[in-house]
């Protein structure tokens, strides 16, 4: 009964692999020499730079505006002069616009204007998270108070954080829930407050006891803010998995968690907006997740946002151990291979996972013809057919497509991890969902 209740349709159970790093503490990292500002660290229009070549700016200070409604304010990380602005590849593989900050290493920031949860209406709390330049931290990088707009139809009753982390490897949130819980109890509650919803949920995987058991107590005398745990399945964290496990509702197809009354946020999200809020400092730092089998010392590292990978790794991972043979930004079924380091944090940067030839080797097999064994239908968790839309796209029948739904695939991976011939299920769905946008 109990995995029923709160568990989803589809997914598959995948080896946690968070050993390297679970145990170890948050450590804030030296700063770097320079770190490199994407304007577009957060979907949506990418944001405005406010600032040129020489000019000197101080840490926190807003030096990209957002652009329209669904876009972020960037802050400069570090005090220190502009370089220059200037394009560089990001680990997704958009081009962006890029302020690149050269540290003075006088850490001189902006002057503070802390606020208090009891002192701000449901407006004034989105108009914070705005200007601090808050977005989602799980990776979709949405940004945070446009989540918080009045809904046009209906109202929001529930609130759910997403502590869920199915991700292998990566324990970010997890270390988050450990040390900083009443902030992330805050955060919950800034949002509950933004949205007027009655009700938080904080999902939490039924592996990670110690942040369920820690929440729990300190939730003892809250009865609007529960703790749910879920069983470890992936793709657990998904926005419509979670939703369906955790409430029974069903989010329409192509809809929003806003349809049925929800919205979900992550739980280091909820830290950080309880963090800018109370201290007035804009979103200028995260915690990165290192580690694999190649690096010296995996960890959890707060890093200001632009420090590049490389800076992380040999002045924090203390280098390799094994020549890396594959270098991950994010978990290794969603994230972005990369050729190098010498890629910046960005406000979604939540882990870089470096594997020796040893680990990865048993990973390479050559794509061969479909069995036909269902495995990718039956563990779909948006129960989409993933052979069929292959079988389209190879003989470019964009208009049978149409009909099967490619547009609703989360890009998970879990066709692609249970299919016995290797194939790359999920390259095809990313076409198909791109060729029907441009038809």
């Amino acid at each position: 009964m109990f995995f029923k209740k709160h568990s989803f349709d589809g997914g598959v159970k995948i080896a946690a692999l968070k050993s390297l790093t679970e145990n170890k503490e948050i450590t804030k990292i030296a700063a770097p020499d320079l770190v490199v500002l994407p304007l577009t660290m957060h979907i949506g229009a990418p944001a405005k730079a406010l600032v040129q070549k020489s000019d000197r700016v101080l840490r926190g200070q807003k030096i990209a505006a957002a652009q329209g409604m669904v876009s972020a304010n960037v802050h400069a990380s570090i005090s220190g002069t502009v370089t220059g602005i200037e394009k560089r590849w990001l680990p997704n593989g958009v081009k962006s616009d890029c302020i690149i900050i050269k540290n003075d290493f006088t850490d001189c920031a902006i002057s503070a204007d802390p606020q208090s949860i009891n002192n701000l209406t449901g407006d004034e709390i989105r108009h914070l998270l705005a200007g601090y330049g808050l977005t989602g931290m799980g990776g979709a990088s949405f940004p945070t108070h446009v989540k918080y707009l009045p809904p046009k139809n209906g109202s929001i009753d529930t609130i759910i954080l997403n502590g869920i982390e199915c991700e292998p490897y990566i324990t970010t949130d997890y270390r988050t829930m450990l040390e900083n819980p009443q902030e992330v109890i805050r955060g919950l509650q800034y949002f509950m407050k933004a949205s007027d919803a009655p009700q938080g949920i904080i999902a939490i995987e039924d592996n990670k006891p110690q942040a369920i058991e820690l929440l729990k107590k300190l939730l003892t005398a809250n009865a609007n803010i529960r703790v749910m745990p879920c069983p470890g399945k992936y793709p657990q964290g998904s926005e419509k998995q979670l939703i369906k496990a955790v409430t029974g509702r069903i989010v329409p197809d192509r809809g929003l968690p806003a349809n049925v009354g929800v919205i979900v946020d992550n739980i280091s999200t909820a830290m950080q907006a309880a963090r800018s809020i109370e201290s007035g400092m804009p979103f200028v730092d995260r915690v990165v997740t290192v580690s694999g089998s190649a690096v010296a010392n995996p960890g959890n590292f707060l890093v200001p946002l632009g420090t590049l990978y490389s800076h992380i790794v040999q002045t924090a991972a203390h280098g390799f151990i094994k020549p890396p043979a594959q270098i991950i930004c994010g978990g290794p079924m969603m994230g972005f291979a990369l050729q190098s380091l010498d890629y910046p944090v960005t406000k979604g940067s939540n882990a870089l996972l470096c594997f020796d030839k040893d680990q990865t080797a048993s990973e390479l097999h050559p794509a061969s013809p479909c069995v036909r064994c269902g495995k990718c239908v039956d563990h779909c968790p948006m129960f989409l057919e993933p052979t069929e839309i292959m079988r389209y796209i190879r003989q470019n029948n964009i208009s049978a497509l149409q009909g099967l739904s490619a547009y609703s695939c989360i890009e998970c991976g879990t066709c692609a991890y249970v299919c016995p011939a290797h194939i790359p299920l999920v390259q095809y769905l990313r076409l198909a969902k791109q060729l029907l946008a441009e038809r």
